[in-house]
């Protein structure tokens, strides 16, 4: 029990480094994560298949924090203006996606599978990880221009309940025994049950968590606890309402951050850290099912680079042009976006859905899906970079100075209050000026002025100049009129 409890330690630690790596090859962190699993594996004396039921588990409860975290950091602003394509491509576009992939699946395999096992191979291989590909692009400097990065964003968000959806409708139709028409019907019919109220639900409960981060409680500790109690209910309750709970959980993230409240700012970072821990932990754990040895034969990578094949070039690009019809996207930005469809932990999670209903062939579906999931990490991750170059869709990120180290949290008292930093531009009226010439209204306090890496007291006689930035606080309202008549361009 030491050694494990040592190993953990060891492989969070080398979580917490290992972006260097990876992005220096342009392959997310955590496919580090699954090779240790795999070796871990193959070392020790333990088969994975054993436990599929509670790494199934163990993987629901992952993605319920995951995509939590993940509402949490989307900003209804960022997104509004994509709001109509991003969840047309999260449900059409995962449909889509599943059924091509399927059929393609059917026409490699029709003679061994039947049509609906391998359209269930098509659903759980249908969504996509964004964060996969933000961290490539993050570890090189580089960000995607124009509206793909907050598209892309909504659209990993929300994609993953559309393919968990489709992954239980079929394996429900496996324990029917039948594909009827009147069965497929009903599967149909509630796709709006189980997505609408699945966001109705998660709105609710983002709405019950603030009113429960308003509470005055005795330890600041207990609202970390209250945050996960909520993540748990809102996926648990939903579930047993007959609804969507990953939607929900992905929802209440957005509804809870849409405005503010007690340690917000706190509680998000507590939610992307457990995140990073469930992604590290889901990785690891997901790697002990792989069995290197049956995972790279021949039954296993012939069909899952045909398939993945068909997934990259054919399934996703279809998807993201219908999906994008008429939009405003250019060529150059939906080639893009086909391209940018990286598989992630999502449809790893979801393969054990079937190891745990022990449909047939169960085991050869879930080393197909984790074998196309590696291929297309392997191939669309690293050839990220220079796809972006050449479309034309890549930015350097400008570099930011890192964080304050001074933060105001969000409390009953300071509810009404924010803190931001604005940086002073060579072109600003405010270079060269002392702040009592610079004469902000009343009620804003300049708390810190950092210049080349140091941090000032400022005061009256305090001369600004350019490359300073000035940590103001004040009323929000006040702080909105600061920004638009001396911040314009940072507004």
């Amino acid at each position: 029990m030491d050694s494990v409890i040592t190993v953990a330690g060891l492989l969070l630690l080398a979580g917490a480094f290992s972006n260097k790596l990876s992005s220096r090859f342009n392959l997310p962190t955590l496919l580090l994560f699954l090779a240790v699993g795999i070796f871990a594996e193959s070392v020790l004396p333990f088969n994975g298949y054993n436990y599929a039921s509670q790494i199934n588990f163990f993987g629901i409860a992952a993605m319920c924090f995951i995509l939590f975290s993940g509402g949490s950091d989307t900003s209804i602003n960022d997104v509004k203006s994509v709001a109509f394509r991003g969840l047309l491509l999260a449900v059409a576009g995962v449909t889509i996606t599943a059924f091509i992939t399927g059929l393609g699946a059917y026409a490699f395999m029709g003679s061994t599978h039947s049509f609906l096992w391998c359209m269930l191979l098509g659903a759980l291989i249908s969504s996509t990880d964004a964060a996969a590909v933000f961290a490539i692009l993050r570890g090189r400097g580089v960000k995607l221009k124009g509206k793909l990065a907050p598209l892309l964003e909504l659209e990993s968000g929300s994609n993953d309940p559309m393919a968990a959806f489709l992954t239980i409708m079929l394996i429900g139709m496996f324990n029917r025994e039948t594909n009827d028409v009147t069965g497929s019907l009903i599967d149909a019919a509630s796709v709006v049950y189980q997505l609408g109220f699945g966001i109705i639900s998660g709105w609710i409960f983002g709405i019950a968590g603030r009113k429960c981060f308003k509470v005055k409680l005795d330890h600041e500790g207990l609202y970390f606890v209250t945050s996960v109690a909520i993540v748990l209910l809102c996926y648990g309750v939903t579930q047993t309402l007959g609804a969507n709970g990953f939607m929900a959980c992905y929802v209440c993230g957005i509804s809870l951050n849409s405005s503010r409240y007690n340690y917000q700012k706190a509680l998000t970072k507590f939610h992307n850290g457990i995140a990073w821990l469930m992604q590290v932990g889901l990785f690891t754990v997901l790697g002990f099912l792989a069995e290197p040895e049956k995972l790279f034969a021949p039954a296993v990578w012939v069909p899952g680079i045909v398939l993945g094949l068909i997934l990259m070039f054919i399934a996703r690009p279809i998807s993201v042009f219908i999906c994008l019809t008429g939009s405003d996207f250019s060529l150059r930005e939906k080639i893009m976006i086909s391209w940018v469809g990286i598989r992630g932990a999502a449809p790893i999670v979801l393969a054990t859905f079937p190891l745990a209903a022990k449909i047939v062939d169960a085991d050869l579906m879930f080393r197909l899906i984790f074998f196309m999931v590696i291929l297309s990490v392997l191939l669309q991750g690293w050839l990220l970079i220079p796809a972006a170059k050449l479309l034309k869709v890549a930015a350097k990120v400008q570099h930011t100075p890192p964080p304050a180290p001074l933060e105001l949290e969000v409390t009953g008292e300071s509810a009404h209050q924010e803190m931001r930093e604005y940086r002073i531009k060579e072109t600003s009226g405010l270079n060269g000026k002392t702040l009592s010439e610079i004469g902000f209204p009343p009620g804003v306090l300049v708390t810190m002025l950092r210049r080349e890496g140091r941090t000032i007291s400022p005061g009256g006689s305090t001369v600004v100049k350019a490359g300073d930035g000035l940590l103001i606080m004040a009323d929000r309202q006040v702080l909105m009129e600061v920004a638009k008549r001396y911040f314009p361009e940072q507004n």
